[in-house]
């Protein structure tokens, strides 16, 4: 299969998008992680929350993959949950947009 080329502007737009949804991300699992730590009433309760932390590691290990071959289908689900705004992708190629788009409607 043919993976789109990357031009170095679309790399940086690419890059800023990604970092900024990571981060967003990132902020929020941070919060909620303080809110169930400050929950705690037992020590025999931080296994389960180690756990619940494992499992999102690996659900943002698991989305956030930035090779440029994978990129536009993490866009086109960041897109599709809100978490990325269509317009902030704008300058990448058309082609890569197509399949952003196509990933959006699945």
């Amino acid at each position: 299969m043919d993976h789109p080329t990357w031009s170095p502007t679309e790399k940086r737009i690419a890059r800023a998008v990604f970092e900024r949804a990571l981060d967003v991300e990132l902020a929020e699992l941070l919060a909620e992680f303080r809110q169930r730590v400050a929950a705690l009433d037992r020590p025999e309760d931080m296994w389960p929350l180690a756990a619940w932390l494992r499992e999102q590691q690996r659900a943002i290990d698991d989305k956030y993959d930035y090779r440029y071959s994978q990129l536009p289908w993490v866009f086109g689900r960041l897109v599709r949950e809100g978490r990325v705004a269509e317009d902030e992708l704008s300058g990448l190629g058309d082609d890569k947009l197509a399949i952003i788009r196509r990933v959006v409607t699945l």
